[in-house]
């Protein structure tokens, strides 16, 4: 079991100082990888309908101040050595897909490898009108076609590829990655065609848990997401096990109430409740899942890491 930390990009510890040496700090106390989210441009407001909180807020304080998701990981890779790079997720749409191709290739060579393409379609239609070139109503359909664009991008000689959204034609793309064939896919997404894209192309299954419109905060509501999901990538052709599972955590050991399907929510309750779910979701097959420190405090934030470090990660494998 795999273990990560969501990276502060965004609010009051998202400084350059902050930012490195929170990176080190996660990996000096032994977690596995290290995650950023994706925002390139947020309404003036603190609920602006963000699918993964009961009030639609943010969790971490102002989110519109927020360092772009690309070029902080190149920075993050050139301040740490082992601790591997999540993109969580990257939006697609955000980027052209030739562009995105070159420059997460030229992630992963300055990395040496580390870096983990976590993709979503994107959810916020005022970010996505402002920043991407295609659409909203289209995310899907451009989310997919850029990656399958950037798959033959990463992979062949001179790619050709011709689409709706994409045409290239022989030009040289190199650097290639490091990574064969090419960097990790996690798609993100609880959705069906979320669900979708992941047995389709996807090397893992990325979902959080609260979001309200596709819950999967229980034992038996991921239990069954999982089920779908391996139904899902047999019906695309692949082996029913071909795809992993990685969850995401966005707050853990807090009391609340049992979840509508009267069990209790994942991660909640207390420190013996967390390390429980790390074993009862492995248990499941999910291969890897990352916890937020994220705040408005950085010496707040690191006392946390550490506390979770000795009383979580010294007590699970």
């Amino acid at each position: 079991m795999k273990i990560g930390f969501n990276l502060p990009v965004s609010g009051p510890m998202a400084t350059p100082e902050i930012m490195a040496g929170t990176a080190q700090l996660g990996e000096a106390l032994g977690f596995d990888y290290l995650t950023m989210t994706d925002h390139v441009a947020l309404p003036d407001t603190s609920a602006p309908g963000y699918p993964y909180s009961t009030t639609g807020e943010f969790y971490s304080p102002d989110p519109g101040h927020r360092m772009e998701q690309l070029t902080a990981a190149s920075w993050v890779a050139a301040k740490t050595s082992r601790i591997r790079l999540v993109l969580a997720v990257m939006v697609v749409p955000h980027r052209p897909a030739v562009v995105a191709a070159k420059m997460l290739s030229t992630i992963d060579v300055l990395s040496g490898g580390r870096l983990v393409v976590g993709i979503g379609a994107g959810w916020l239609k005022v970010e996505l009108d402002a920043v991407a070139t295609t659409p909203f109503a289209e995310r899907g359909a451009v989310t997919d076609e850029y990656m399958d664009a950037m798959k033959v991008i990463w992979t062949q000689e001179k790619p050709v590829f011709h689409g709706k959204y994409v045409n290239i034609d022989g030009l040289l793309t190199d650097p290639k990655p490091v990574q064969k064939p090419h960097p990790p896919i996690w798609v993100g997404g609880e959705s069906g065609p979320s669900m979708r894209r992941a047995a389709r192309i996807g090397d893992a299954w990325y979902p959080i848990g609260s979001n309200n419109a596709h819950l999967l905060d229980t034992l038996p509501r991921l239990e069954a997401g999982i089920a779908r999901l391996r139904t899902l990538t047999k019906d695309a052709g692949r082996d029913p096990d071909a795809v992993q599972v990685v969850y995401r955590v966005k707050r853990h050991a807090y009391a609340a109430p049992p979840a509508s399907d009267g069990n209790r929510k994942l991660f909640t309750g207390t420190v013996a409740n967390t390390i429980e779910d790390i074993a009862a979701l492995k248990a499941l097959g999910v291969s890897a899942i990352d916890f937020d420190f994220e705040g408005r405090d950085a010496e707040k934030s690191t006392r946390e890491m550490k506390v979770f470090r000795d009383e979580v990660l010294a007590r699970v494998s």
